[in-house]
């Protein structure tokens, strides 16, 4: 009797095993075919997801201009303003003998590892803001608090024709050393505002280096914004990255390059490379996801969903993967260097060097400023360089010192 009672609760196990293979069946059968279902997520994702997230993500392909960009402009003039004012506070309230830091102690041995020399001069426009007040209070903030930066110093460089004008630098001198390009009451016979900064360029190089005969210099201009892991990612780069042999001799490091042209659709091969890699990795494990769920797979799904995780990362934005890296100063990459911008470069004191004796004989003028001759220049000698992504500084200027006038700034 038992013997019919468990050979019967087998029999019905097996029954409802076949019902549930042949409802499965169904239901995949029922399901659209491989191609609609994969063409229902191109078109549900890039055409109502997407849009909705990203239409305020200003380094989006999706962001809405017309209706965010003046929004986010007027935040971030406001924002600014802010920091402006809090930076002048600060080098009013802080005595020279507070300063004192960790970072900012008696450097070891016979020079410093690292200069930041801070580029600055008057602008004509934006002077509410006090740009250079903020770089420099961010740094000396930065440093004061760095266990590890005895090594570093701090140096401005003012470049304005009458340097007794420029107050802000006159003001920061309490806490932050100061040179003066015409102290002298020189003039300037460059001619033209780009031969001119590039010849400040060159001069605040060359003070740096003679000023404190570092290992190596930052030249910052005075409207780039240190991040708060500044100097861990520099510490980093400086004592692992830097010391690759392939590494070693690289003429200069980028510590900033403009968001707008961080996208894979930009003309840098190794961002193709990545892009592709980007859609291998993701292609794959996308496939094994969706042939786990409706037991399809084919080499056509595969590039589909390859091209889809593409396709998301670009129109999305790189730049927000690229924030990503944010979490430790070892996940950030050092990629070769691109054309476009100075706001923040590392040189070795011999790179320093060949730099000054490299740039001496150009000419700059309009179409070619001093980052485009500094990059014409890498490519005629075949010397290496990079760029480190994600940016360590943020660009605040959105009045410029070349532009002249700005009736309208913008993000």
């Amino acid at each position: 009797m038992l013997g019919h009672c468990a050979q019967g609760m087998e029999m019905g196990e097996q029954a409802e095993g076949k019902i549930g293979r042949v409802s499965r069946r169904r239901l995949l059968r029922c399901l659209p075919r491989p191609w609609a279902q994969l063409l229902l997520l191109y078109l549900l994702t890039f055409g109502v997801l997407l849009p909705l997230l990203c239409h305020r993500r200003r380094h989006s392909r999706y962001f809405w201009r017309s209706a965010h960009l003046q929004r986010l402009t007027a935040e971030s003039l406001e924002s600014s303003r802010a920091r402006g004012q809090e930076a002048v506070r600060y080098f009013r309230e802080t005595e020279p003998g507070e300063a004192e830091g960790p970072g900012l102690g008696a450097p070891p041995g016979k020079g410093p590892q690292l200069v930041v020399a801070i580029v600055t001069t008057v602008r004509e426009q934006g002077a509410d803001y006090h740009y250079y007040l903020q770089v420099a209070a961010e740094f000396h903030r930065l440093l004061r608090g760095c266990a590890w930066c005895r090594g570093h110093r701090l140096l401005a460089c003012n470049v304005h024709l009458r340097p007794q004008e420029h107050w802000e630098a006159l003001a920061a001198s309490r806490l932050i050393p100061v040179v003066q390009r015409f102290a002298g009451g020189g003039a300037d016979r460059s001619g033209n505002r780009f031969e001119k900064e590039k010849q400040d360029y060159l001069y605040c190089l060359r003070e740096a280096l003679l000023t404190y005969s570092a290992q190596h210099v930052l030249l910052v201009e005075d409207d780039a914004l240190p991040g708060h892991d500044f100097f861990q990612v520099l510490r980093d780069l400086l004592e692992r990255r830097l010391t690759a042999p392939q590494a070693r001799d690289a003429l200069y490091v980028k510590l900033y390059h403009p968001e707008r042209l961080q996208g894979y659709l930009n003309p840098e091969p190794m961002r193709i490379l990545e892009w592709l890699g980007l859609g291998a990795v993701c292609g794959a494990l996308l496939s094994a996801i969706y042939r786990l769920l409706t037991g399809h797979y084919s080499a056509l799904t595969f590039v589909l969903l390859a091209s889809y995780a593409m396709l998301l990362a670009e129109l999305g934005g790189r730049h927000y993967l690229l924030e990503a890296r944010r979490l430790s100063p070892q996940l950030y990459a050092l990629v070769p260097a691109t054309e476009c911008c100075t706001p923040a470069m590392l040189y070795s004191a011999p790179a320093a060097r060949r730099v000054l004796a490299y740039l001496e004989g150009v000419q700059c003028r309009s179409g070619y400023a001093k980052d485009t001759a500094l990059y014409a220049l890498l490519r005629e000698r075949g010397e290496r360089a990079y760029v480190l992504e994600p940016n360590l500084v943020t660009h605040i200027g959105l009045y410029s010192t070349l532009r002249g006038i700005i009736a309208q700034p913008s993000l």
